[in-house]
């Protein structure tokens, strides 16, 4: 632990450094590859999405001493040989099994073929059927949170980073969050359910939070950058994303332990159910949202300002004054460089 804090410390005086600016082509061009990768794996496997998207018949059997998969599959395979259970349990005594759609008959069916595979009473199975209209409903509700979300995010973080750069940034880093999930989702299987869905819009808030963080820092060292001759600017974003890089993981782990606490219990004791759902979701998105803004919404800011005529001309003048004081080409170190502050007080006094 000693060791962490010490290289957080590091990090933070600028004696260590970790290349998120120097390196940004390297890291944006990772991200475009995980992105057209994130985007081509559904286009050809597609989404496993739950019942809730694609209707059909869902069963309930509860009071149960046995929760086998495989019992409660051939149970129904055997009064309905074209269907396809999809059997979960969802806890040690209750299990859930979605079947495509059936008729009133064969629900029945496979109702009185459950009760007596499991033997369980009548009434500890239920049966409902799931229409597909639903979960179009909540995908177009979600989609109109999203894009609500978004535009009110740029606006208000526009107004209070003053600069719509950051704003754009931002939002870059939330995108990547949103389809490098997606792409998780769609690479591994997991169902698409809506808790899953409501556990993916929170990440996005934490996305945006752990940015503001991270972006807040850079502002505040870039502040008054054009009257810097120590560092150049894009020295400044790179020493505020190292100071700020501890504390975002230590953010991103604080949340990620309960979340896998609660992935863990969901799975191992109580069985793939809602809490695994949307535990799941949060659990990777989480990890994605840490890694977009150290990778990619901090380098992608720093390329946006270096195309900026005065930041281009305060980095030469920075260049320019190393060479003419006989400087290393590298950002000072916070606090140890003397000789570099007193000559930049004596470079100041001259002029």
């Amino acid at each position: 632990m000693k060791k962490f804090f010490a290289w957080g410390n590091d990090l933070h005086s600028g004696r260590r450094s970790i290349p998120f600016v120097p390196k940004t082509k390297l890291w944006l061009s990772i991200a475009a590859v995980v992105l057209v990768a994130s985007v081509i794996v559904p286009l050809v496997n597609g989404f496993n999405f739950g019942i809730a998207f694609t209707g059909g018949s869902e069963f309930h059997v509860a009071n149960t001493s046995e929760t086998d998969e495989t019992i409660g599959t051939e149970a129904i395979t055997s009064v309905v040989p074209g269907a396809e259970p999809n059997v979960v349990p969802t806890s040690d005594t209750s299990l859930r099994i979605t079947t495509d759609q059936l008729t009133d008959d064969e629900m029945q069916q496979v109702r009185e073929s459950l009760v007596a595979a499991y033997e369980v009473d009548n009434e500890d199975v239920t049966s409902t059927f799931v229409g597909p209209t639903w979960g179009q409903d909540v995908t177009e509700k979600m989609i109109r949170a999203l894009v609500i979300f978004v535009a009110i995010a740029m606006v208000v973080m526009a107004l209070y980073f003053r600069t719509w750069k950051m704003s754009l940034a931002a939002i870059v880093g939330l995108f990547v969050v949103m389809i490098v999930t997606m792409g998780i989702y769609a690479t591994l299987g997991f169902e698409v359910t809506p808790e899953a869905m409501i556990g993916f819009l929170t990440v996005l808030s934490f996305s945006l939070y752990d940015t503001v963080v991270v972006f807040d820092k850079i502002r505040e060292n870039t502040d008054d950058y054009e009257s810097n001759r120590r560092m150049k600017f894009s020295e400044l974003v790179n020493l505020g994303v190292n100071q700020t890089t501890v504390r975002s993981i230590n953010t991103s782990v604080i949340s990620v332990l309960p979340i896998g606490a609660i992935l863990f219990i969901g799975v191992a004791l109580l069985g793939a159910g809602t809490l695994t759902d949307i535990s799941l979701s949060l659990f990777i998105g989480t990890i994605v949202a840490a890694a977009s803004t150290l990778f990619v919404a901090s380098p992608f800011y720093a390329w946006l300002r270096s195309r900026e005529d005065a930041v281009q001309e305060q980095e030469q003048l920075v260049d320019e004054t190393r060479e003419r004081l006989g400087l290393p080409d590298r950002a000072p170190v916070l606090f140890e460089d003397e000789e570099l502050a007193k000559a930049e007080r004596a470079e100041s006094a001259r002029a």
